[in-house]
């Protein structure tokens, strides 16, 4: 299927065509948005105002031009001319239903599957070895998760990567923590917990004892060498942390395809390097290889430091080099916070100097901070995504005992989850990433306005109109019914419910959910117009049925959508 955006862009392209043959152009720039009051349509094209200037003529003579240049479509009422240049349509009402019907008949929706054929690899989450997952790792693995899930649902074939931190100087002040400080008992009730404990002991031990930062140099090298005891400590770390983290994921409803640690790259780091260096892309400065970037207007990026060890840069690029050759991907997308801009600009201009053709893209996100001040593990003031995630629970909970308290606890904790862990999803995914967040117990967990429990009671809404309609007319087909747009709030939800292809794939191409979040909200809030102004089981025969089936579509574009951000649509709330 093609997206009404895409089927009317086409239109009015080769209107334009058509009206000015002798402009060399593919017109490609020539494209429609949808209109944001219907009294200007359903569509509009603006494209004769930025004609003005070079055709040296008013963008309304230009537009008038383009209408009479206009064929004739199924999908299109009307074309008319509005201001000073403004091309409006207005979509056919017959062919609007017809699509609606088409629309509820088809199991993705009338989403196209526009990434069939490309590969591509989404790294996100990435939290580190031993220590804890805490909130500031929530908006990494939200937000890679739903572009995981948008670019899957387009077809792509993506392969979801946790590159985990697993390896670099920490390990050495790690293992002398862990040998001077773990505490056995500890260790088996709460491992991470304890691991992070041990780490942030042995880490101001290191600020105030130089001999013990000197210990913690060594068993560093000690592990770098292969050192049997030290790798086995380091790979104990590694599966204790595993096995919390994947309990994390769980509970977010979050999978992924590789989980790989940087650690799975050190072989490749002396080659990178000697690559960089053979081909006079890095050098020799004060002892250290440092690749230098004047071109690119960036500052120089050190690629092995004066002692000899490897830095994130040329773990990344040896990163880069191990998917693209293993892999093959169309494109490598990285999900990661604001301060790392500099870094995948350093990054992606060396392995495009190495010859990487693959396209490369850094998503980066506002952090989230407490009130007070950023989050620091040294300093030990953050919040555990565990009790995050509790008392999101927590908190729904007594919302949902106060709204349905005959509902069975086992349902009403299961509703809980659901709400919970979508309020916190969606809280995140509905703002832009590259905003700020300040965290919240109040905003993240508001279960009212635009959230995600109000998009969930939508969908429960309609799911007991549904029954409600079964109840009352016993044995009634609605798939013999077809779909009547006679009121206008009818019309609005057809265009919306039709517009869903065209914001799927705006939110997956500029990799953000918050576009697919804001479009479900707006949905939501136009079927709550429906349901509370127009009759649905009270209405004749034949107008009742046709809002029924409208209803079931409604719900079926919400219980997708809020899938695709890995949020839950429970049939009762």
């Amino acid at each position: 299927m093609i997206t009404m955006e895409d089927m009317l862009s086409t239109v009015m392209r080769k209107a334009f065509q058509k009206a000015f043959p002798d402009i060399e152009a593919d017109w490609v720039d020539v494209t429609v948005v949808a209109t944001t009051n219907a009294e200007f349509g359903d569509y509009q094209c603006n494209y004769a105002m930025g004609l003005a200037k070079s055709l040296k003529k008013p963008p309304r003579q230009i537009a008038e031009t383009v209408l009479s240049a206009t064929a004739k479509h199924e999908a299109i009422d009307k074309v008319t001319l509005a201001g000073p240049g403004f091309i409006n349509i207005t979509l056919s009402t017959e062919w609007l239903t017809r699509m609606m019907l088409a629309v509820g008949r088809d199991d993705r929706c009338g989403v196209p599957q526009v990434g069939s054929g490309k590969t591509v690899i989404l790294d996100y989450s990435s939290p580190n070895v031993a220590k804890p997952m805490h909130i500031g790792h929530i908006r990494s693995t939200v937000i890679g998760n739903a572009l995981d899930r948008l670019h899957r649902f387009l077809g792509y074939r993506v392969l979801a990567d946790n590159h985990l931190g697993d390896w670099g100087t920490q390990f050495g002040i790690m293992i002398m923590g862990y040998r001077h400080f773990a505490d056995p008992v500890a260790l088996d009730e709460s491992p991470v917990e304890e691991l992070e404990r041990v780490y942030v002991k042995s880490y101001e031990q290191s600020k105030q004892d130089e001999t013990w930062l000197n210990q913690a140099r060594q068993e560093l090298v000690k592990l770098q060498s292969g050192d049997p005891e030290n790798r086995q400590l380091w790979q104990r770390f590694i599966e204790l942390s595993l096995t919390e983290f994947d309990h994390i994921y769980k509970r977010l409803d979050v999978q992924f395809d590789l989980v790989r640690g940087e650690s799975f790259y050190h072989d490749r780091l002396a080659g990178v390097v000697q690559d960089l260096v053979e081909k006079g892309l890095a050098r020799e400065s004060d002892g250290a290889l440092v690749a230098f970037l004047d071109e690119e207007k960036l500052p120089p990026c050190i690629v092995k430091k004066s002692d000899g060890g490897f830095n994130y840069a040329t773990t990344d690029l040896a990163t880069i080099e191990s998917r693209i050759s293993e892999f093959h991907p169309d494109k490598i997308v990285y999900v990661t916070d604001e301060r790392q801009q500099l870094h995948f600009k350093q990054v992606f201009a060396l392995a495009r100097k190495r010859g990487c053709v693959t396209r490369l893209e850094h998503v980066w996100f506002g952090l989230m901070r407490l009130p007070e001040g950023t989050f620091s593990t040294r300093q030990g003031n953050v919040i555990k995504l565990e009790k995050y995630l509790d008392e999101a629970e927590a908190r729904a909970l007594i919302i949902v005992k106060e709204t349905s308290p005959d509902m069975p606890e086992a349902r009403q904790r299961d509703i809980a989850r659901a709400a919970g862990i979508g309020g916190v999803k969606y809280a995140d995914l509905s703002q832009n990433p590259q905003s700020l967040v300040t965290f919240s117990w109040e905003k993240a967990l508001a279960l009212d306005g635009n959230s995600a429990p109000y998009l969930q009671y939508a969908y429960a809404r309609i799911a007991s109109v549904q029954d409600k309609f079964k109840d009352q007319f016993p044995g009634v087909d609605l798939a013999k019914f077809s779909i009547s747009l006679e009121h206008p709030i009818e019309r609005t939800l057809a265009v919306m419910i039709l517009q869903f292809p065209e914001l799927v794939i705006r939110a997956t191409e500029s990799y953000k959910p918050s576009v697919l979040a804001d479009y479900l909200y707006g949905l939501s809030s136009a079927y709550s117009t429906f349901y509370q102004n127009v009759p649905f089981l009270k209405a004749p025969e034949g107008i009742r049925e046709s809002r029924v089936n409208l209803c079931s579509i409604v719900a079926r574009i919400l219980r997708q959508g809020l899938n695709l951000m890995g949020i839950e649509t429970p049939d009762r709330i």
